[in-house]
């Protein structure tokens, strides 16, 4: 799915709440994939690498406790924000959620209002650029808003898939990302496109940085790929 739209895994067995879900978080603009059990879930999350997972606790098969363990105790999907939706308001209950490594627990019945401002505050912490907020990396500022990117004094014109792959790189300064990796995120998983694109952008995104001069802040890592910083 494309940067501009984060990728929201519902899990839930319940047709009608699945159904109430789904249609607020696509009226809140996100991309919804959603699975009826564990099982379900687990192929989705390898295969769409969603942005924030909302998981309910009572599931046929896998519980959603069991799937929150198995996702955060591997590598790839472990910094994937997990909100539990639960039956079960005992503390007992909400802490052990938690300690499975949930970053949020939402006892039902639920405000579905609520509910959609907790997926927001997760995925700002995430994928700020997608939440309008401001990104800065030393004298760089984007602003996911208005779409204007400035370094210094100067105002940088970038085209969108640009902006994509600075706002990708700008919510995680340091971080290596591969071209797959960039592939997925700025041009989307359904989209075939050869990975030497990735060079070419990056080339473009170096190239805009840089035309009022000052220092390359794009990073090339032999074998690996890209970082800021």
């Amino acid at each position: 799915m494309s940067n501009d739209h984060p990728t929201v895994l519902l899990v839930e067995d319940e047709p009608a709440q699945r159904e109430v879900l789904s249609y607020n978080l696509k009226s809140e603009g996100f991309d919804v994939v959603t699975a009826a059990d564990g099982d379900e879930a687990m192929m989705l999350v390898e295969e769409e690498m969603p942005d924030i997972i909302v998981l309910d606790w009572m599931l046929p098969g896998i519980s959603g406790i069991e799937i929150c363990r198995r996702l955060k105790s591997k590598t790839e999907t472990r910094a994937i924000p997990v909100l539990m939706l639960s039956a079960r308001a005992e503390e007992v209950d909400r802490v052990r959620g938690l300690e499975t490594g949930a970053d949020d627990y939402v006892v039902k019945p639920y405000s579905v209002l609520e509910l959609m401002a907790r997926v927001r505050t997760q995925l700002r912490r995430v994928r700020p650029s997608t939440m309008g907020a401001r990104l800065e990396y030393e004298d760089i500022l984007l602003d996911s808003e208005t779409h204007r990117v400035t370094r210094g004094d100067n105002a940088l014109k970038l085209g969108p898939t640009e902006f994509r792959l600075l706002s990708t790189f700008m919510e995680k300064p340091g971080r290596v990302w591969s071209r797959e990796q960039l592939l997925d995120r700025v041009w989307g998983r359904d989209i075939y496109v050869d990975s030497r694109t990735v060079d070419v952008h990056v080339g473009r995104l170096r190239k805009a940085l840089c035309v009022h001069g000052g220092e390359d802040p794009l990073r090339t890592v032999r074998g690996a790929g890209y970082a800021l910083g």
